[in-house]
């Protein structure tokens, strides 16, 4: 029987383990995961972001790749062989779960149970959002916090998720209209906090202002104060593929294999997939500045959250990251991925315009 999840999607095992669905590309009856939670039986944390205790069960969320390495550790029965890859990952069977909890389905809960003011916030700005773009309630659904009813109404954020490339795109246009309202919706970027203009920033090819630009220009992310709440909440709007958007590219006799850290400047020629996990960018008139010199780099695959959404179609742009070759039963072609990985090298990851806006 195949699993059939999505990004986003939340597998629960029988221990309590949290784990988030990691984009499209899954074997039939296994997906490939990140670890998000893990019930206090079984893992403590001295980090105090990372309580989580509004049930009768104390959570505590991972950060980085804590999870990653509790389960590779404690709970290897939760990895599989990624053949593509030739190495383990971090996964769930079916046979494994507990349940599946999909931010969808968790919205329309909302709307049959005894109501509080985090759920009537998330409601009230969903319809909000539904007056200027035509939108539906079926369009939307909530993560994070609100999905696994961690929130605390004092200080959680709305979480929330857009299904598909086109009501995704209307989103952002009627985002745009609601941020010139002088409304209670403002674009987060567009008026940065302290916090954001402090931030510690690490990336070496990208710098904070670029990024605090770009960020803004996304749309996605907001801040919305909040009649229900009585204070300003950050928002984040995820955009998910609907299920008649995804292809599944997994196939036990493909083969990825890493050549070497490379450095392009390319032109996107299609940039429809950029919104997702991963973002992908399909590329035209490729040019290698460094690394390995090859003559058949057809895309770049980010699954840094910094690198989505960043270039459009025509753009030129400057990519930075590992130089993959990709074998299929039907072709061979190479791909430059932007991921995450320990140490420094992390930071000189880039996907950006050449010739970037004036955001001095």
């Amino acid at each position: 029987m195949v699993l059939r999840v999505r990004d986003r999607d939340a597998p629960v095992t029988q221990e309590g383990i949290i784990f988030r669905v990691y984009g499209y590309d899954h074997p039939p009856t296994a997906c490939v995961c990140d670890v998000e939670y893990a019930p206090e039986t079984i893992y403590r944390s001295r980090d105090p972001r990372a309580v989580r205790d509004r049930l009768p069960i104390r959570y505590y969320k991972f950060y980085g790749d804590e999870g990653l390495r509790f389960v590779m550790k404690n709970y290897p029965q939760y990895t599989f062989f990624h053949e593509p890859l030739q190495r383990k990952m971090v996964g769930v069977r079916e046979g494994q779960l507990s349940e599946i909890r999909r931010p969808d389905h968790r919205f329309q809960l909302f709307f049959s149970e005894e109501p509080d003011r985090m759920t009537d916030a998330a409601i009230s700005l969903v319809e909000m959002v539904m007056e200027v773009s035509g939108l539906s309630y079926n369009d939307f659904g909530v993560f994070g916090s609100l999905l696994h009813d961690f929130y605390n109404e004092h200080f959680s954020d709305i979480d929330l998720v857009i299904y598909g490339r086109r009501n995704l795109l209307n989103l952002v246009d009627a985002l745009g209209c609601l941020y010139e309202e002088d409304g209670p919706l403002a674009n987060e970027f567009s008026q940065p906090s302290p916090t954001l203009l402090n931030k510690n920033w690490r990336f070496k090819n990208y710098s904070l202002q670029e990024y605090l630009f770009y960020e803004m220009r996304k749309m996605i992310y907001a801040v919305y104060d909040s009649p229900e709440l009585g204070r300003k909440v950050k928002v984040e709007f995820e955009p998910v593929k609907n299920w008649s958007e995804i292809k599944n590219e997994y196939d036990p006799k493909s083969r990825i294999t890493y050549k070497g850290w490379v450095r392009v400047e390319a032109t996107v020629a299609e940039d429809e997939d950029s919104y997702f996990t991963p973002a992908v960018y399909y590329l035209e008139d490729v040019e290698v500045v460094s690394g390995v010199k090859v003559d058949d780099v057809v895309r770049a695959v980010t699954y840094v959250e910094e690198f989505k959404m960043m270039a459009r179609k025509g753009d030129r742009v400057v990519i930075e990251g590992m130089l993959e070759e990709v074998q299929t039963p039907k072709r061979s072609f190479h791909q430059v991925t932007l991921s995450y990985m320990p140490g420094e090298k992390y930071y000189d990851q880039v996907l950006k315009p050449v010739t970037p806006p004036n955001v001095e």
